[in-house]
């Protein structure tokens, strides 16, 4: 006789809606306050995006690694991040820099019309296209490519999202934020990085700290 079927995207065991239910109280307590963001990070099957034998660990607020010497963001830092750049959007389109596995990509595609995301791993970029589709996500179109040069054809964008660390702020991401629009962005070198949030004033680009956060760096295409 069959066992009952189980829909991967809920999870079992560790990855169950308790689980989620601790991971999202847990970012309450940090100081998210964005319904609908903590409703994604509660739906978004994490441990689905993380190798099999890290699948318990999916619904810790830590990031884990997931191979091509890439990491899969804290749950918290994606959550802060997503609500950032929410906060006061005004707009349709935004660029992400540093598709990864996905994670961020899925959180945000919800909340946004467009999502136009850049990677420069042609292989993580296949794997995240795949899952993506898997979870009827539709709303995102993909590049492989440096995320130092965004992706200026759809641009200029309402939001930029960038999950990896440049040592400096990249002059081409600035030229596509849409005026009014805002970037969301790690920058330093890796154990001095602050995230910040940079807002296209027209005249000028004014910038505020997030505070400090870990991320791999944004490396640049030499070829």
């Amino acid at each position: 006789m069959a066992g009952p079927v189980i829909d991967i995207r809920q999870g079992i065991g560790m990855t169950s809606a308790r689980t989620r239910d601790r991971l999202v109280q847990r970012l309450r307590d940090q100081g998210i306050r964005n319904e609908a963001v903590l409703e994604q990070i509660r739906n978004v099957p994490r441990h689905l995006f993380v190798d099999e034998a890290l699948a318990s660990r999916a619904y810790e607020d830590t990031a884990l690694p997931i191979g091509l010497g890439q990491t899969i963001s804290q749950p918290y830092v994606v959550a802060r991040m997503t609500e950032a750049l929410l906060d006061g959007f005004q707009g349709e389109k935004v660029l992400e820099v540093g598709t990864g596995c996905g994670y961020q990509t899925a959180v945000l595609a919800p909340l946004v019309k467009q999502i136009y995301t850049v990677e420069r791993i042609p292989e993580l970029l296949r794997k995240t296209r795949q899952r993506l589709r898997d979870l009827d996500i539709y709303n995102v179109q993909f590049k492989p490519g440096d995320g130092w040069e965004g992706w200026r054809k759809y641009g200029p964008y309402d939001g930029i999202i960038v999950t990896a660390a440049p040592d400096e702020i990249p002059q081409k991401l600035l030229e596509q934020l849409a005026p009014g629009g805002r970037m969301i962005i790690p920058v330093g070198p890796q154990g001095v990085q602050d995230l910040v949030m940079i807002t296209n004033r027209n005249d000028h680009y004014e910038q505020v700290s997030l505070g400090a956060v870990s991320f791999v760096p944004l490396v640049k295409d030499r070829s």
